[in-house]
């Protein structure tokens, strides 16, 4: 019996959001709730950058808990950088894996240096273990 193989792209979901790291949080929080998003990629400022993400989790511990006005904190104090990104056509397994090894929850599905998803728990899980199980 041959091993069924799903891979990063075929579970990620695709309406990902990037912002730039000079926006603030306030702006985050903002494109975040119009977008039911709990994760935003931070763009690249030039081709030898690398990619930053900025979670709801981030925003909790840097900036609620420290009592920080989120409209004067911006995203790249809070993001981070450098990302894992996962390539697009690896394996759920492996990127299951990645998720435990580096201790990630998150991570940018890219496809020749390009963004084309997100994937996180919930994806490898709904969109993943429950295919491999169909």
């Amino acid at each position: 019996m041959e091993k069924k193989v799903i891979n990063a792209r075929q579970v990620m979901h695709s309406n990902h959001l990037e912002i730039d790291g000079k926006a603030t949080v306030k702006e985050a929080i903002a494109l975040m709730r119009a977008n039911q998003s709990d994760v935003l990629i931070v763009q690249k400022r030039d081709e030898h950058d690398a990619l930053g993400i900025v979670l709801l989790s981030d925003v909790v511990k840097k900036v609620l808990a420290k009592d920080k006005a989120p409209e004067r904190v911006n995203v790249y104090e809070i993001m981070s950088k450098p990302v894992i990104p996962v390539e697009a056509d690896l394996d759920v397994r492996y990127v299951a894996r990645m998720f435990d090894r580096f201790g990630i929850s998150n991570a940018p599905v890219v496809d020749k240096g390009e963004v084309i998803g997100v994937v996180s728990y919930n994806e490898l899980i709904f969109n993943g273990l429950c295919e491999l199980l169909d």
